[in-house]
């Protein structure tokens, strides 16, 4: 044919590059520096690369010595779209450049196939391959030579048509990688997938049936994958820098606003923390426990969003700080850790939960030694409906049965029994998964971690603050740009809610289901979501029976439970002295919370306030406030029925052991009856000094304490006797009932500072 001049048109295309391999479409490579396209048979096109594609009657010219192109781009071109017809893939192999200027005058492409590969060329000698690539090279002879005229065209100065090898059918020429190109439309197509969160799985079904087959489509998955991941890449690398001017500028505007990041060797950007005054002070608050989420991949990087997290005194969660990870190893952790910590002014909590990570674990072993770290159960619940998806097809009650014994178990050693049956009864000795959590049973059972504060209003359900804080404002197509508006919303949003909480407490009053006192009290005391919480304990104890198991004179034990139910009780150890109480169930250790098992102990004996030891401060109206709730100048009530309760069992305990002894004998009765003869006498004018009255007038006793220490005397003188003579059985109880009542009656009339003076008369 004649030679003429092809005109050809320009388009973009192009796949993404895996890794940063060069291609064989490099136009720079000197002669001396072939480029070898078995190592990038997996590597997709770079995306900046631009197609050339020829037009009209061309498509289907076969290249000859002595045509001309108008530039070396369309002579490329044209052969690769000649190859793709033929079906081979081709590569750049060489090029010369001029002596005088250095321009490329001469190129050679060359089907990929051409030539051998060289394991001992200088570029592998001295590395280690850790993937080594098929042998596609077979010295296939096959290329297109064209060099530059003095007019600036290119022609073709040799073609060599034949190959050594079979070549690609249609249907599978877009598999070779000469002809992988990602089209305009095609990226549109994909931009808009990808920014909707869909995977690359998902977006290249679409591509299919958009294009009516793979071959059409013109590029594999592989592709898409590296395609979208250079364009999650690219956009993060500009959000990232909005994101450090976001912190830069919030710092700016308020010194107390906290960000560190880290950087890796290169100086990029790793990770990204920041904490504002409010989450903070929240922390001086509310931090006793925290949760730190890295599972919350809500955005289009896949990047771990890793909020920490507590409950406020409404059970709300509250914001502690917030970080995104670039990076999970465990020295970025242990760097996150620490920086939040410094953040936080040095205050470790008491206890940490997060997901079932061995990582996490060793960076919390490391930055808080002495904070308890739970991983999270409802976590543990999802990852086994995913492990063990084939026993809950084949074993309906597997499920119920694992939440049961892994939620309901009342001891260690009932876990321990109930697991191994579970294993046995459903021949899974050999899981490994379960094999895994069941080592680190001790980071995730409630029967194990009872005994730590986790502010949980139940052992059985799920906690509002393993919910992640920003749920309904980020989802997988947020960017971080959008991202700060998104997590200003949410800020605002928990705020209010809060604000709402605290209005409610304030200005309604809860409806008192019983004429307790300490239902009254903590009706003002607690907020209404924890007063609810507490209610529904004290009105439980209405069915609950509390007999005593155990006296040591100081410590007394009771078996509490549901009336009828005796077969599943727990135990109560009172201690009658200190006013303190602890159950077998350990809510109030785990939650904060006192549980209906040690208020019925309380009703039973006469404990008529919930005293100040059981109430945390944070479950309070006032928890951001600094008043001390044992000093309320406006709760004189409370306080007196608090104080008076705390010396009236007091004094009793004392009292039952004088009796006791008192009542033995004629004569011990009558040395104790005139011993309490004294503690009145003492106790009254305690009484009237307090009461600023004069205590004696010529000589008597005034008013009220005369006929209190009359009543003393003549208790005394009504029992006079032989002091030898042996007493009945019947007397014996009517002494001791008498003892008693004289007991009671100075108990009665005693307060906070004459309650010596009473011991003093019971011990003479």
């Amino acid at each position: 044919m004649d030679s003429g001049v092809l005109e050809f048109d320009i388009g973009v295309g192009g796949a993404t590059s895996s890794g940063g391999g060069r291609d064989g479409d490099d136009d720079t490579i000197d002669i001396s520096h072939p480029v070898d396209e078995e190592d990038m048979d997996d590597s997709p096109l770079p995306i900046s690369c631009d197609i050339y594609m020829p037009e009209g009657d061309f498509l289907d010219l076969e290249p000859s010595e002595g045509m001309e192109f108008e530039s070396e781009e369309a002579a490329k071109a044209f052969y690769n779209s000649y190859a793709r017809r033929v079906g081979f893939s081709t590569r750049v192999s060489s090029s010369r450049r001029s002596r005088r200027d250095g321009a490329i005058i001469q190129r050679q492409f060359v089907c990929a196939k051409e030539g051998f590969r060289n394991l001992n060329e200088k570029r592998t000698k001295d590395r280690e391959i850790k993937r080594p690539r098929t042998i596609t090279r077979v010295g296939c002879k096959a290329s297109l030579s064209v060099k530059m005229q003095d007019s600036g065209k290119w022609v073709v100065s040799g073609f060599v048509k034949e190959h050594n090898h079979e070549l690609v059918p249609p249907d599978q020429v877009h598999c070779l990688r000469s002809h992988r190109q990602i089209s305009g439309p095609a990226k549109t197509l994909i931009d808009t997938l990808q920014a909707a969160g869909m995977g690359p799985r998902r977006i290249m079904s679409a591509l299919i049936k958009e294009y009516g087959g793979i071959s059409k489509v013109g590029f594999t998955e592989v592709d898409c994958r590296n395609y979208m991941r250079n364009n999650r890449q690219r956009s993060l690398e500009g959000d990232i820098q909005l994101l450090l001017d976001y912190l830069r500028q919030m710092h700016s505007e308020n010194p107390n606003f906290f960000y560190a990041v880290q950087t890796n060797e290169d100086q990029s950007t790793s990770n990204v923390f920041w904490a504002d005054p409010k989450a903070r002070m929240n922390y001086t608050y509310f931090g006793d426990t925290v949760t730190f989420d890295t599972t919350y991949r809500s955005n289009r990087y896949r990047l771990p969003f890793a909020p920490f997290t507590g409950i406020n005194h409404h059970g709300q969660p509250v914001l502690f700080g917030c970080a995104f990870l670039l990076n999970e190893s465990e020295a970025s952790f242990i760097w996150l850790f620490k920086t939040w910590l410094t953040a936080m002014s040095g205050r470790p909590p008491v206890s940490i939960t997060t997901d079932h990570d061995a990582v996490i674990r060793l960076a919390i072993t490391q930055v808080f030694p002495e904070t308890r770290h739970r991983f999270c159960k409802w976590h543990i619940f999802k990852k086994c409906q995913e492990k063990l998806s084939h026993m809950f097809l084949q074993h309906p009650s597997f499920e119920a049965d694992f939440h049961k014994f892994v939620n309901l178990s009342e001891s260690i050693e009932e876990f321990e029994s109930c697991w191994l049956s579970l294993l046995d009864k459903y021949e899974l000795r050999d899981h490994e998964w379960l094999q895994t959590i069941y080592a680190a049973r001790k980071h995730w059972v409630p029967v194990y971690l009872r005994d730590t504060f986790f502010a949980e209003m139940s052992i059985t359900q799920r906690s509002d603050s393993m919910n992640s804080y920003f749920d309904g404002y980020v989802n997988a197509s947020t960017t971080l740009n959008q991202f700060f508006k998104l997590y200003e919303k949410a800020l605002e949003s928990r705020n209010e809610k809060e604000v709402k909480a605290d209005y409610d407490t304030m200005n309604s009053s809860p409806v008192l289901k019983t004429p307790s006192p300490m239902e009254r009290q903590t009706s003002q005391l607690y907020t209404r979501k924890l007063f609810m919480r507490f209610q529904e304990e004290l009105v439980g104890t209405l069915t609950l029976t509390a007999s005593k198991a155990e006296d040591d004179g100081e410590i007394i034990t009771y078996k509490v439970a549901k009336y009828g139910e005796d077969k599943k009780a727990y135990y109560v150890n009172f201690n009658v002295l200190e006013m303190k109480a602890s159950c077998s169930c350990q809510m109030f250790e785990f939650s904060g919370l006192l549980c209906g098992h040690v208020l019925a102990v309380f009703r039973v004996t006469n404990v008529l306030t919930l005293p100040s030891y059981y109430i945390l401060k944070r479950w309070t109206r006032n928890a951001k406030s600094s008043v001390i709730l044992e000093e309320r100048a406006n709760d004189v009530y409370t306080s007196y029925l608090e104080s008076h309760t705390v010396r009236y069992n007091t004094l009793r305990h004392e009292a039952f052991k004088f009796v006791d002894e008192g009542a033995k004998s004629l004569d011990t009765y009558n040395v104790a009856v005139a011993a309490l003869q004294e503690a009145a006498k003492r106790v009254a004018l305690a009484t009237t000094r307090n009461e600023g009255r004069t205590t004696m007038v010529n000589g008597h006793i005034r008013g009220n304490l005369a006929s209190d220490a009359n009543r003393a005397n003549n208790s005394s003188a009504n029992h006079q006797g032989n002091s030898s003579q042996p007493l009945s059985e019947d007397d014996m109880d009517n002494r001791f009932q008498e003892l008693t009542n004289e007991l009671d009656f100075a108990s009665r009339k005693s307060s906070k500072e004459n309650i010596a003076f009473a011991k003093h008369g019971l011990q003479m």
